[in-house]
């Protein structure tokens, strides 16, 4: 193809990447098009593009990247041996671009779309599974990608865009996130069944400033409650071990290792008792989360509606 002077910049054999993506992409359909039909007229036609365009379009291609992909034969175009080996990597490309959008427009799908939901550890095995199935009865085919992680990871994975919203404690206050406060959840004192503690029903939690504590690691919401409720209650915990799951601390607990603050348990555990904290007010704040100035699909508005909806009464009772 005989090519005519571009006012386009061409690319330099050390161009970066992304340039050279930038400046193809919009012309790989062109170049496909021709290809199938080895003809500019024809495929102008299939493409509802004027001809005058799409061989502009293939000339600045060819420009660009320093090679001819066709000779003409007469009215029609043959691939040279270059545009033969550049037509089967466009093929896939433009084909992936396809699967892409498909699925993206699917995730997007108002009744079979997909919501990418996070919520802590301690929500997993009793209240996700309720909220997800009573949102279901409506949206019955509604899809979910489930995250369980801490408060401060899901709030970094919003940010990222990886979560559409979550379920955290505390409720976050930055700039970039909106969040609501939902409910509100109890902590207890739990202790070893053999502690001398153990036949309480009640305690301020300032007679357990002698005791060993297990908690959460540092950066997850609950350790953060823990520190500032004995702050309030005038101790430092004396931390013996450090974990990443409640059901892991109740064990601990069971063990005779210490004693915890922790929300109540899905499921009775054995070896322990859950003492209620009269003083200072025990309690944490669950809400949802999602990124600030963030259009929602339709499925994650529905399920961002429902959610509102329960405010109140989000938890088991």
């Amino acid at each position: 193809m005989v090519h005519q002077q571009s006012s386009q910049a061409r690319l330099s054999p050390s161009g970066d990447t992304e340039d050279i993506v930038a400046l193809l992409a919009p012309r790989l359909a062109h170049f496909a098009g021709v290809a199938r039909t080895e003809h500019v007229t024809r495929a102008a036609q299939e493409m509802n593009v004027p001809q005058s365009t799409l061989s502009r379009a293939l000339v600045r291609l060819e420009a660009d990247l320093g090679v001819d992909l066709f000779v003409r034969r007469g009215r029609t175009l043959a691939l040279t041996v270059a545009g033969r080996t550049f037509l089967g990597s466009v093929e896939r490309a433009l084909a992936e671009v396809e699967r892409a959008a498909e699925e993206v427009r699917a995730d997007a799908d108002a009744a079979t779309g997909k919501v990418a939901f996070g919520f802590l550890h301690t929500m997993g095995a009793e209240t996700v599974p309720g909220l997800l199935h009573a949102f279901r009865a409506d949206h019955p085919r509604v899809r979910f990608s489930l995250v369980q992680n801490y408060g401060e990871a899901m709030l970094e994975r919003l940010r990222a865009g990886e979560l559409d919203l979550c379920l955290t404690s505390p409720v976050p206050d930055a700039p970039d996130l909106v969040a609501r406060r939902l409910d509100e959840q109890k902590l207890r004192l739990v202790v070893p069944a053999d502690h001398p503690l153990a036949g309480r029903r009640r305690i301020r939690l300032a007679e357990a400033a002698d005791e060993t504590f297990v908690t959460l690691e540092p950066g997850y919401g609950l350790r953060r409650i823990t520190d500032d409720l004995c702050k309030e209650a005038s101790f430092r915990p004396r931390v013996a071990f450090e974990g990443e799951e409640a059901e892991t601390l109740r064990g601990l607990v069971a063990a005779g290792l210490g004693v915890a603050l922790l929300p109540p348990p899905a499921v009775p555990r054995p070896g322990v008792v859950e003492l209620t904290v009269t003083a200072p007010r025990a309690a944490r704040e669950i809400g949802v989360a999602w990124l600030a100035g963030r259009t929602d699909t339709p499925p994650v508005a529905a399920f961002k509606k429902f959610l509102l909806s329960r405010r109140g009464h989000l938890l088991p009772s």
